[in-house]
């Protein structure tokens, strides 16, 4: 974990904990997918303990979008071809095990990282946030992506280890220890229980 570099503490008014990508059909490309969505969970049940919005960020795609993607992209050609991830499969809604409530902001993006293809950082800043609580599947996709995307728009950026996972184990260890900590502060859920300033 890395040692923040900023003042640890923050507002919860000011803050979303961003969710990305836990849907049944990405959680089954992990090894052991229950750990990483117990975590999700603990912290989605800190951010609702301290009125920090909830964010849920989902990949699918509706039949306009596979037009929209060309053909030579070499990570999304393929789920053009196939048209796989199709919007509307139940398996791409967020897991059951992650209750959205009114009042959560729900977006769904067609490419990595969650502020690209959505209109989140607008809504985000309609609720004035500044900070992010991250975690999501997988660590050098939608979170990388994601990361990099918010650092560049200046947020406060915090990223959960334990609510992040990769398929590949080394990549996850090498993307956070070696890529995010340098936009972000890399923490774990347990240490969400310190994080809110006290007024």
């Amino acid at each position: 974990m890395t040692t923040p570099t900023t003042e640890p503490a923050i507002e919860s008014r000011r803050t979303a904990l961003l969710l990305m990508d836990f849907q049944p059909a990405i959680l089954s490309h992990l090894t052991e997918p229950a750990a990483v969505l117990e975590s999700a969970k603990t912290a989605l049940d800190w951010a609702r303990e301290h009125d920090v919005k909830a964010v849920f960020v989902r990949v699918a795609f509706a039949p306009e979008d596979y037009d929209a993607m060309p053909h030579h992209h070499k990570a999304f050609g393929p789920v053009r071809q196939g048209r796989l991830f199709a919007d509307g499969d139940p398996s791409l809604e967020i897991d059951p095990a992650l209750e959205v409530r009114e009042g959560d902001i729900v977006v769904r993006k067609t490419r990595f990282g969650a502020f690209s293809t959505t209109d989140l950082h607008t809504l985000l800043g309609d609720e004035s946030i500044d900070t992010l609580v991250v975690g999501g599947i997988s660590t050098a996709g939608v979170v990388l992506s994601t990361v990099r995307d918010a650092s560049d728009q200046d947020y406060r950026i915090f990223v959960l280890a334990d609510a992040t996972a990769d398929p590949d184990p080394e990549v996850h260890r090498v993307v956070l220890e070696k890529v995010l900590s340098h936009q972000a502060d890399v923490i774990t859920t347990a240490d969400l229980k310190s994080l809110i300033r006290e007024d």
